[in-house]
């Protein structure tokens, strides 16, 4: 049975990257790109003037007040066919391309209009308030490289080179199943011997949050005709996450079902807490996650396994999360020696550093305590009891708790 840290590499060096498609600069925000784009021009593309106000010669305004002839005026987007001659000024905007002969800007707030004389009011150096042609972005550079996320600035930059179409690496489509006859869905009637298959949901809403693209196969019955034909259909996604029936159970039919239809076995169970019956096989290159069924399990397997290795197949260089440092204040237990324990904690920064205090009972049954967690705590191995004081690590689950000053 791997560790953690084992059976996170074994997932990662199997799963696939995806493969390319382009889709419209309006919906690439939060995709990766698959290609390095390289600026097709100089940014700026002239010089040009970083304020409103008046082209000038420098030369001619050393002296307080400087009074020069304005001779044109040029708009964002126009040009001026005139040179600035000594003694004159031409009148422009920002973002217009900077007229010959001027090799400075004066802005406006340091100028007063008489007629058509402008009073320089300030002596000016050369190239003041100038942006000079290639001084962002030189012709041939590469602006975004391929694996980069793309976030509102990249895609600005993009626009920016006339990208109306960004290749990017394919969302996943990952298949959902949950296993067992006590399991209805929402809207079923609810009787004492049934439970509400909220596993289902909640990974939905999990791949929604990283960008994958969920197909919710629904449930399982606890006989071998219904685990094939579900799992079958899973096999057609590019990823299949499974729920629950990965014990030895006479009614755990996962493990045999995708035995039979070929899917190969990398590892069956993790020294973990919990989520020790988590297994993960492929087959023609598609992943197939087995998770155990209590919610919790669920979800902090799906948080600490599944999640990195789907970042993976889209394209993203930074899938293993941050591993903080945090000091606990209150005392965590767990039951047993020689298994990494994933304990539900809540977070605070505080004086410049991370507290971590328990979130309630840790029975995986307990879905609260996971509503209230920041973060998980990672308990080693080695040690079963840890004081209020003690470092430890933890994994981030909440984006924001970082950020929040307790």
């Amino acid at each position: 049975m791997p560790s953690f840290l084992e059976a996170r590499n074994l997932i990662l060096a199997n799963v696939p990257l995806l493969g390319q498609e382009r889709v419209l600069i309006t919906d690439a925000v939060g995709r990766i790109l698959a290609e390095d784009i390289s600026a097709g021009w100089d940014m700026p593309r002239w010089n040009n003037s970083a304020m409103d106000g008046y082209a000038v010669r420098s030369q001619d305004c050393q002296e307080e007040p400087a009074r020069l002839e304005v001779i044109d005026f040029v708009a964002a987007g126009g040009l001026s066919d005139k040179t600035v001659e000594p003694g004159t000024a031409i009148k422009i905007m920002t973002g217009a391309p900077l007229p010959a002969g001027a090799d400075a800007v004066v802005p406006v707030e340091e100028t007063a209009l008489d007629g058509t004389v402008v009073h320089i009011q300030i002596t000016v150096k050369p190239g003041a308030h100038i942006r000079l042609k290639g001084e962002d972005v030189i012709k041939g550079e590469c602006v975004v490289p391929r694996g980069t996320l793309l976030r509102p600035a990249e895609i600005g930059m993009l626009a920016s080179y006339g990208k109306a179409f960004v290749p990017v690496y394919r969302r996943p489509r990952v298949a959902i199943l949950s296993t067992g006859d006590e399991l209805i869905e929402i809207g079923e009637a609810l009787s004492e011997d049934r439970i509400i298959n909220s596993n289902s949901l909640a990974l939905v809403a999990a791949l929604k949050e990283i960008g994958a693209e969920p197909v919710i196969l629904g449930i399982a019955l606890d006989n071998r005709a219904s685990h094939i034909e579900k799992i079958s259909e899973g096999m057609k996604a590019d990823a299949l996450i499974t729920s629950a029936g990965v014990s030895t159970g006479d009614r755990d039919f996962v493990r045999t079902v995708l035995e039979d239809l070929g899917v190969k076995s990398v590892f069956w169970g993790v020294d973990i807490k919990p989520g020790r019956p988590t297994a993960f096989a492929m087959k023609n290159g598609k992943p197939v996650f087995s998770l155990p069924g209590n919610p919790v399990s669920t979800m902090i397997t799906f948080e600490e396994l599944v999640k990195p290795a789907l970042l993976k197949m889209m394209g993203h260089t930074r899938v293993i999360k941050q591993e903080l440092e945090a000091t606990l204040e209150t005392d965590l237990n767990k039951k047993r020696l020689g298994v990494l324990n994933f304990q539900r904690v809540n977070i605070v920064f505080r004086d410049g550093q991370y507290f971590a205090s328990c979130s309630g009972d840790q029975n995986t049954g307990i879905l609260k305590t996971m509503v209230r967690a920041d973060a998980l705590a990672l308990l080693p191995e080695n040690k079963d009891h840890f004081n209020a004081g003690d470092k430890v690590k933890v994994h981030m689950l909440s984006p924001h708790a970082s950020m929040e000053e307790g």
